[in-house]
């Protein structure tokens, strides 16, 4: 996940926050460029940059001229309005479909929009959310035919994370309703993120099963190195212990993976699952090696997360052939984050750089209103938070002036004056689990994503 804290204090364990399943990181003010206090009843405020020689009333008409309006972020209905999606999306594997705040319905709702567009007209088969890789296989395991009904499910899974709410309720039972139907077009869910809050013990047993089927020789030593990892069921709890004990835990789940890698036969299916899964136990482990007082060990932890995010899509993908959309924020989906400091590469850009015009980045602004947060990362519940409307020097505001009330354009093929504005950074508007709203990071959002949508107001997720 995404997010800040003005406050550096607690960085590091903040920091750590950002591990995956329902957490932010707190960062210092982005270094992309300087941005002004945030002051709601100011009537405006200085750009975050030198100014552009194109005028914004410029800007705006060069904007209107590549812009597509948005029908409504809902999924039901006409689909029309997404029609342009089409060339934006061209023939990319893997699309990755943002969100600037971790709590709006609109945000949730539009990626159900998209991937069930992408489902019926484009042949989309996964859905890759910013989430633990077991709970993944979890909703994966239902939307196949398993036991149990969305909001079960969503609560097994989703507990404490901003994704527990309706509109992901929804999106799961529309996933298996969509494989009742068409049973020949399955769709599928995976997690790409590492094992945090939990790893949760059945992906242990998932691999001691099948060592134990093909390499009985190797489960003795496999079953050692696992007793002394497992439960792993709260990554916080294991983040009090020393990090000498981390770093010999780290240890030992690599052994276990060199093992598990070592004995399987190659070219077997269950082999490349029976790795995959062993490989994000020693990725979690060796994440949570993590010296909570080194600013740049945290740096190193969050640079090796977006890399295990991109490197579990890509193996996704090449294992089962499927075109996938993968949902996260903003600054994991794009080829640049706002806080670059603590996100220095991107999983957008291991993906770009990995699958070239196969990737393709989509970013979600928002002009105001109200998402859901927590005064702390580590405590409390998500509650909403309204902003008021962009001030002028903010790149939403400059958005949010186009004709349309929602709209999305291609970046990559937008009039030169609306790129040369949108190539520079400014402020934006960016939440994790937190939100502080003075300073806001800057964002060279025209380089940060192929494709934008821009939507004028969003409210608070729905609590289940």
């Amino acid at each position: 996940m995404h997010g800040y804290r003005k406050s550096i204090g607690r960085r590091g364990l903040l920091a750590l926050t950002a591990a995956l399943a329902a957490t932010a990181v707190a960062a210092p003010v982005a270094s992309a460029g300087p941005s002004p206090p945030f002051q709601p009843d100011a009537p405006g405020a200085p750009p975050a940059s030198p100014a552009s020689p194109a005028s914004p009333a410029g800007v705006v008409r060069s904007l209107e001229r590549a812009a597509h309006p948005l029908r409504s972020t809902d999924p039901g209905g006409s689909t029309a309005d997404l029609r342009a999606l089409d060339a934006m999306v061209g023939g990319a594997a893997v699309v990755g479909l943002g969100e600037a705040t971790h709590g709006s319905h609109e945000f949730f709702a539009m990626k159900h929009r998209v991937f069930q567009y992408l489902v019926e007209k484009r042949g989309f088969t996964t859905f890759a959310l910013e989430m633990s890789w077991s709970a993944g296989l979890r909703i994966d395991e239902y939307l196949q035919g398993g036991p149990g009904d969305p909001r079960r499910i969503a609560r097994e899974t989703l507990a404490g994370s901003p994704w527990e709410r309706e509109e992901f309720v929804r999106l799961i039972g529309w996933m298996r309703e969509h494989n009742s139907r068409h049973p020949d077009r399955r769709v599928h869910f995976m997690g790409d993120d590492l094992g945090a809050p939990k790893l949760g013990d059945h992906i242990f047993e998932r691999v001691l099963s099948s060592v134990g089927t093909t390499s009985p020789e190797a489960l003795p030593r496999l079953e050692e190195l696992y007793a002394g990892l497992r439960p792993f069921d709260d990554i916080f709890a294991h983040l009090r212990k020393p990090l000498s004990e981390r770093r010999e835990n780290a240890a030992q789940a690599q052994e276990a993976l060199d093992l598990v890698a070592g004995h399987q036969g190659a070219g077997d299916e269950d082999y490349a699952w029976t790795v995959q899964h062993a490989r994000n136990i020693a990725r979690t482990f060796a994440f949570a090696t993590v010296d909570l007082a080194d600013p740049a060990s945290v740096t190193a932890a969050e640079r090796l997360r977006d890399q295990a995010m991109a490197d579990n899509v890509l193996w996704w993908q090449r294992r089962t052939g499927h075109r996938m959309l993968l949902s996260a924020h903003n600054g994991h989906v794009g080829y640049l984050s706002a806080h670059p400091d603590m996100y220095p590469r991107t999983q957008g850009a291991v993906l770009r750089d990995r699958l070239g015009r196969d990737y393709a980045a989509i970013g979600l602004t928002f002009a105001g209103g109200s998402f859901l947060t927590k005064d702390a990362s580590l405590d409390g519940d998500w509650k909403p938070v309204t902003v008021p409307a962009a001030r002028p020097g903010m790149h939403e505001h400059t958005l949010d002036r186009v004709g349309y009330r929602d709209f999305y354009l291609d970046l990559r093929a937008a009039p030169a004056e609306a790129r040369a504005w949108l190539n520079r950074p400014r402020p934006v508007y960016d939440a994790g689990s937190t939100f502080t709203p003075d300073p806001l990071p800057a964002l060279a959002i025209g380089r940060a994503y192929d494709v934008l949508v821009h939507l004028h107001r969003v409210r608070a997720a729905d609590r289940l």
